[in-house]
């Protein structure tokens, strides 16, 4: 069987660059404080924290005045981030 890869090139508008740009880092902010809600529920409360409390504690982000911008990308990719975490850290419990 042969695989084939296709590689695409597109040249967003300035609009679309600062959307993307917004998203990807409104993506690595909720990523970033998963990871940070999960390492501190274990070593602090030996407490594991899943997918269904991380994507509660999104919510409950979504809602804060200080973190209101995230309101404004779209969610869609915001759930990937919780489930690559976990996928990630099962990983890194089981290298141990």
């Amino acid at each position: 069987m042969t695989q084939r890869a296709y590689r695409y090139r597109f040249y967003p508008t300035a609009e679309q660059e600062n959307l993307l740009r917004r998203t990807l880092g409104c993506t690595r902010l909720v990523y970033n404080r998963a990871l940070s809600a999960r390492t501190e529920g274990w070593y602090q409360r030996q407490e594991r924290i899943g997918y269904k409390e991380t994507s509660a504690l999104l919510t409950e982000w979504k809602q804060e005045d200080e973190l209101d911008f995230l309101n404004e990308v779209s969610s869609v990719p915001f759930p990937s981030a919780p489930t690559k975490l976990g996928s990630i850290w099962a990983l890194a419990v089981w290298l141990r």
